[in-house]
Protein backbone atom coordinates (compact mmCIF):
# COMPACT_ATOMS: atom_id res chain seq x y z
CA UNK A 1 0.00 0.00 0.00
CA UNK A 2 1.25 3.35 -0.75
CA UNK A 3 1.53 6.68 1.39
CA UNK A 4 -1.15 8.39 -0.78
CA UNK A 5 -1.34 12.09 0.64
CA UNK A 6 -5.42 12.38 1.25
CA UNK A 7 -7.15 16.24 0.84
CA UNK A 8 -9.30 17.10 4.08
CA UNK A 9 -12.46 18.24 2.70
CA UNK A 10 -14.75 19.87 6.09
CA UNK A 11 -17.54 18.82 6.43
CA UNK A 12 -21.46 21.02 6.89
CA UNK A 13 -20.64 23.73 8.78
CA UNK A 14 -17.76 23.09 9.97
CA UNK A 15 -14.49 25.17 9.92
CA UNK A 16 -11.35 24.91 10.37
CA UNK A 17 -8.84 27.93 11.95
CA UNK A 18 -5.01 28.36 13.09
CA UNK A 19 -4.80 30.32 15.57
CA UNK A 20 -2.63 33.99 14.89
CA UNK A 21 0.97 33.47 16.72
CA UNK A 22 0.21 37.16 17.86
CA UNK A 23 -3.05 35.85 19.90
CA UNK A 24 -0.86 35.76 23.03
CA UNK A 25 0.40 38.59 24.77
CA UNK A 26 -0.46 42.08 23.81
CA UNK A 27 0.32 45.61 24.59
CA UNK A 28 -2.11 48.60 26.43
CA UNK A 29 -2.40 52.02 24.78
CA UNK A 30 0.32 52.94 27.13
CA UNK A 31 2.92 50.26 26.00
CA UNK A 32 2.69 48.24 28.68
CA UNK A 33 3.54 44.37 27.69
CA UNK A 34 0.06 42.03 29.08
CA UNK A 35 1.17 38.63 29.01
CA UNK A 36 -1.14 35.79 27.44
CA UNK A 37 -1.99 34.55 30.75
CA UNK A 38 -3.25 37.75 32.42
CA UNK A 39 -6.78 36.92 31.66
CA UNK A 40 -10.00 38.94 33.70
CA UNK A 41 -12.34 37.46 30.95
CA UNK A 42 -12.89 35.69 28.30
CA UNK A 43 -10.77 36.77 25.98
CA UNK A 44 -11.62 36.03 22.11
CA UNK A 45 -8.91 35.47 19.72
CA UNK A 46 -7.98 35.84 15.92
CA UNK A 47 -6.91 32.99 13.32
CA UNK A 48 -7.08 32.24 9.64
CA UNK A 49 -9.21 30.04 8.07
CA UNK A 50 -7.72 27.25 6.49
CA UNK A 51 -11.06 25.17 5.32
CA UNK A 52 -14.91 25.35 5.25
CA UNK A 53 -17.49 23.29 5.21
CA UNK A 54 -20.04 23.43 2.21
CA UNK A 55 -22.69 24.92 4.47
CA UNK A 56 -21.03 27.34 5.74
CA UNK A 57 -22.10 30.79 4.31
CA UNK A 58 -20.41 33.55 5.70
CA UNK A 59 -16.52 32.64 5.76
CA UNK A 60 -13.83 31.75 3.36
CA UNK A 61 -10.35 30.03 3.00
CA UNK A 62 -8.66 32.71 4.08
CA UNK A 63 -10.31 34.92 6.02
CA UNK A 64 -9.35 36.31 9.55
CA UNK A 65 -12.41 35.18 12.17
CA UNK A 66 -12.81 36.00 15.99
CA UNK A 67 -13.94 33.06 18.14
CA UNK A 68 -13.38 31.71 21.44
CA UNK A 69 -11.10 29.11 21.66
CA UNK A 70 -11.77 27.23 24.77
CA UNK A 71 -14.18 24.20 24.02
CA UNK A 72 -13.24 24.04 20.50
CA UNK A 73 -11.78 20.76 18.89
CA UNK A 74 -8.05 20.69 18.20
CA UNK A 75 -6.36 18.56 15.62
CA UNK A 76 -2.71 18.11 14.26
CA UNK A 77 -2.03 18.19 10.31
CA UNK A 78 1.26 17.94 9.18
CA UNK A 79 2.72 19.40 12.87
CA UNK A 80 0.71 22.22 12.95
CA UNK A 81 -2.27 23.03 15.49
CA UNK A 82 -5.86 23.89 13.88
CA UNK A 83 -8.91 24.70 15.63
CA UNK A 84 -11.90 23.05 14.37
CA UNK A 85 -15.40 24.73 15.14
CA UNK A 86 -19.31 25.84 13.90
CA UNK A 87 -19.90 28.47 11.48
CA UNK A 88 -22.19 29.63 14.22
CA UNK A 89 -19.23 29.81 16.77
CA UNK A 90 -17.48 32.92 15.10
CA UNK A 91 -18.12 36.30 16.47
CA UNK A 92 -16.91 38.19 13.33
CA UNK A 93 -15.25 37.84 10.00
CA UNK A 94 -12.29 39.72 8.91
CA UNK A 95 -12.00 39.77 4.55
CA UNK A 96 -12.01 42.00 1.62
CA UNK A 97 -15.32 41.35 0.70
CA UNK A 98 -18.07 43.14 2.70
CA UNK A 99 -21.79 43.64 2.71
CA UNK A 100 -21.91 45.15 5.81
CA UNK A 101 -19.14 45.87 8.02
CA UNK A 102 -18.44 48.00 11.19
CA UNK A 103 -16.66 50.56 9.89
CA UNK A 104 -13.83 49.19 11.50
CA UNK A 105 -10.60 47.59 9.85
CA UNK A 106 -7.60 45.38 11.23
Amino acid sequence: MTDAKLEIQMLHDRVMVQVSEDSGERRSSGGIVIPATAQVAKRLVWGEVFGVGSHARSVQVGDRVLFNPEEQFEVEVQGRMYLVLRERDLHAVASERTEQGTGLYL
